[in-house]
């Protein structure tokens, strides 16, 4: 027996419900629906924070309508956020409470510290990760500021803040890691926390703060963390800080204690990442300014736009392979317009070849964007189209912590996500967070192994980024964890991961 999910097929016509056909002035009576169904709060100062109330303007793509369920939640959050965040007294009691190394029983508010590190689209993943979990235990989410956190996105929640304020008692907590005392894996290996109570005995008293690693060389212990008996003991802990770099989410699915409050959040599946990205992630208004910008002079005129996100490392060689690989994929799948042979006529013009076929190409390197625009250049598409093939930028290695860098970064994930369809390089943490943004289920390129491709790319059964680094096994039965509950399955672009996956577009076949 395995499990199959399919995807539907969509046709593309010329109609006026078509995001194709419906211009960028069109769409700002179409689609301005500014709070995306309830999802964002309204209050907010429109000058600090011109993505907030702008962004439904740009997308093609109308997105998700978020649950009654998840409005409801988020605004008791952000009351949380406020009660008990920066500022209050019950912060400061809390920080006394954290200083003192010792734990308070039925603490008032209780606390996430979400470390951020590696790339933009890492650290995207998981400050979402963190919110989602903070958001089921009603903790307050902090998020540490480095790699310019304030710069790049806009505060999330009104009259609060989400970022970790300067002077937070456990001053080395970024270098927490496999050799903190209080990990929690650590912990419960050692035998400082247990789970419950053993021949009649209390638990031990519970540590001040425990630190959550779930990095990608995290023990079995540490995995616990997804397990109901040992959520039961983090409940009571009123200080938790969590490092990852990956997306979580789909393991917190596993957890039966959160199973009936996600089912209210989350009645669409596919769509987690979709309602907290767009809620969480605004660009600021520098950051703004260069997705705007591009946009109206590149992608707002464009009849389609195709994102096309490809991800090499700096020190890789240009790939013939990977480029015919997007050729062939974009062609087949009717992405793009195949070319002409060059003894052949240019086609005539035909009906709307006004409006182009815009191709957004992101990646570190030039040469696949330069080699795509010499092709649909030099000969003409089939079906007598204009395509044109633009890179915002070709930044050649990755820099972290720069602030041009990440500025470009930021912006050139947003753009891919105002797409209409979008290619993506697997296992890829940049196309993860354009394709939930966008609301879009990409076609996924495969490796490239030793030089060869075999069928080139496939539609992706979901929106939904991927766990990397997840549980084997359930936490009771030694069940590949990718069987526990019929919407979280294996990866298609890593196997050993997870991901949801909507439960109506997958079936059993015997």
């Amino acid at each position: 027996m395995h499990l199959e999910c399919h995807t539907e097929t969509i046709i593309y016509s010329a109609t006026s419900a078509d995001p194709e056909a419906v211009s960028f002035l069109q769409r700002k009576t179409a689609h301005d629906d500014r709070l995306l169904g309830g999802l964002l709060a309204d209050g907010f100062d429109q000058k600090s924070c011109h993505s907030r109330h702008q962004s439904a303007v740009y997308r093609r793509n109308a997105g998700r309508q978020p649950s009654h369920h998840l409005i409801s939640k988020l605004r008791s959050h952000e009351a949380l956020q406020r009660r008990c965040g920066p500022g209050t007294a019950a912060y400061t009691n809390a920080l006394e409470q954290l200083k003192s190394g010792r734990s308070v029983a039925s603490p008032e508010c209780r606390y996430l510290v979400s470390i951020s590190y590696r790339g933009l689209g890492n650290r995207i993943l998981a400050a979402a990760s963190a919110f989602l979990y903070a958001l089921l235990t009603d903790r307050v989410l902090l998020v540490d500021p480095s790699h310019m956190t304030d710069e790049l996105f806009c505060e999330p929640f009104p009259n609060t803040t989400w970022l970790l304020p300067p002077g937070f008692p456990l001053f080395n907590y970024q270098s927490f890691y496999l050799d903190t005392p209080e990990r929690f894996g650590r912990m419960r290996e050692d035998g400082v926390l247990r789970t419950g109570v053993t021949n009649g005995s209390a638990p031990a008293e519970l540590p001040a703060f425990a630190y959550i690693h779930l990095d990608y060389n995290q023990t079995d212990h540490d995995k616990l963390f997804f397990c109901d008996d040992d959520q039961r003991v983090l409940r009571d802990i009123q200080w938790l800080v969590m490092r990852t770099d990956s997306y979580i989410v789909p393991g917190l699915f596993l957890v039966k204690a959160f199973e009936e409050e996600l089912d209210g959040l989350f009645p669409e599946r596919d769509a987690v990442f979709h309602h907290l990205g767009r809620y969480l992630f605004h660009p600021t208004n520098q950051v703004w300014g260069l997705i705007a910008r591009y946009y109206r002079a590149h992608l707002a005129s464009a009849r389609r736009v195709v994102g096309i996100q490809v991800r090499v490392f700096p020190w890789e060689a240009e790939s013939p392979e990977i480029l015919e690989q997007i050729k062939t994929c974009t062609q087949n799948e009717r992405l793009l317009p195949a070319v002409l042979d060059e003894v052949e006529d240019d086609e005539p013009a035909v009906a709307g070849a006004q409006q182009p076929t815009a191709v957004l190409v992101t990646s570190l390197k030039a040469w696949y964007s330069d080699k795509m625009k010499e092709m649909y250049w030099e000969r003409a598409a089939a079906d007598g189209r204009v395509v044109v093939v633009e890179q915002p930028s070709h930044e050649e290695t990755q820099r972290y912590n720069v602030r041009s860098h990440e500025h470009k970064a930021w912006a050139e994930v947003y753009l891919l996500s105002v797409a209409d369809m979008l290619v993506t390089t697997g296992q890829s943490t940049f196309g993860y967070v354009a394709q939930g943004l966008g609301g879009l289920k990409p076609w996924v390129l495969h490796h490239v192994a030793n030089g060869t491709v075999g069928w080139p790319c496939s539609r992706d059964v979901s929106m939904e980024p991927c766990f990397h680094v997840p549980p084997q096994y359930d936490c009771k039965r030694r069940e590949d964890a990718g069987l526990v509950v019929p919407h979280v399955r294996h990866c298609g672009d890593l196997p050993a991961g997870l991901k949801l996956v909507d439960r109506r577009e997958c079936h059993t076949v015997l």
